[in-house]
């Protein structure tokens, strides 16, 4: 079966345990209006079409991001999470200072369990820098997280600021560390120290973002850096799909970005923590 926004048909080799999450994926509902032009943009990949990639790859547990192109309009994330079921899906909203502490706990209740800040590049983003800290001190006693989308030039450039917020931070898709640097640029020192405090989680995804050599090279450049994350904090990586790759003109095998991690990790008691129950502690599946 063909499915949108991915290659392949084949099942990966990876036999996934039960619950394992897919801790990154967007939903682009047409029944919902965009509000922002974004650049990287989809008109549509629905939970349908979701539910049968979530078949072929063996994953029950789904965190849903609202995309850039939907501002600060939520509606397609908790509709999604709606959809699966809250005992299986959470979600992760765009907000800016202006939210009532009333629309937080509705998201709550709805299932969402964090917040984007998608500033790798200013352009289109729906918040900024100057709004994580009073964020993170709204959202803390709900225990949501920070979800932070940077590059790692901009992790060091507000290192100070970082180290002072109370929530939860989930650190994207391997925290962009640039190629060829890869984990001998200073970010990774920055990530090693908030990680030590114990509240900061890092996400396996996008491997396509910061390689060179691409997917005919199947993303060898990057083994080192997740290999890095994987070593030195099992406890705290997660693995995200980030379908449907809104980036990605030529779309992922998707089952092949799965089957990365046995490349990166040969301990299958790693890749169970990493697919079920990190990815529980964090969201607060059951």
């Amino acid at each position: 079966m063909n499915i949108p926004n991915t290659a392949g048909t084949q099942r990966p080799t990876l036999q996934v345990p039960a619950h394992a999450c897919d801790s990154h994926l967007h939903i682009y509902d047409p029944r919902f209006p965009t509000v922002v032009d974004a650049a990287h943009a989809l008109e549509k990949a629905t939970v349908s079409e979701y539910r049968q990639l979530q078949k072929r790859l063996g994953t029950t547990r789904a965190i849903i991001v609202t995309p850039r192109s939907y501002g600060v309009d939520n509606r397609v994330t908790v509709d999604a999470i709606a959809q699966l079921g809250v005992e299986n899906a959470r979600g992760v909203a765009v907000l800016r200072t202006d939210v009532t502490d009333a629309h937080i706990r509705e998201l709550d209740k709805a299932g969402v369990r964090g917040i984007r800040f998608s500033l790798y590049t200013p352009t289109h983003a729906a918040a900024s820098f100057d709004m994580v800290e009073e964020l993170s001190h709204r959202i803390e006693p709900y225990g949501w997280h920070l979800q932070l989308h940077w590059t790692a030039d901009q992790f060091i450039e507000h290192a100070a600021m970082l180290e002072r917020l109370p929530s939860r931070i989930v650190i994207d898709h391997m925290a962009r560390l640039p190629q060829p640097a890869g984990v001998s640029h200073p970010a990774v020192q920055l990530m090693q120290t908030l990680i030590e405090r114990g509240r900061t989680w890092v996400k396996l995804s996008g491997p396509y973002l910061d390689s060179q050599v691409g997917e005919q090279g199947q993303f060898r450049d990057i083994d080192e850096v997740a290999k890095h994350w994987i070593r030195t904090a099992p406890e705290r990586i997660l693995w995200g799909s980030d379908w449907p790759h809104p980036t990605e003109t030529i779309k992922p095998d998707d089952a092949k970005l799965l089957d990365l991690m046995t490349r990166w990790t040969d301990d299958g008691a790693a890749i169970n923590r990493i697919l079920v129950t990190n990815p529980a502690e964090l969201y607060g599946f059951d």
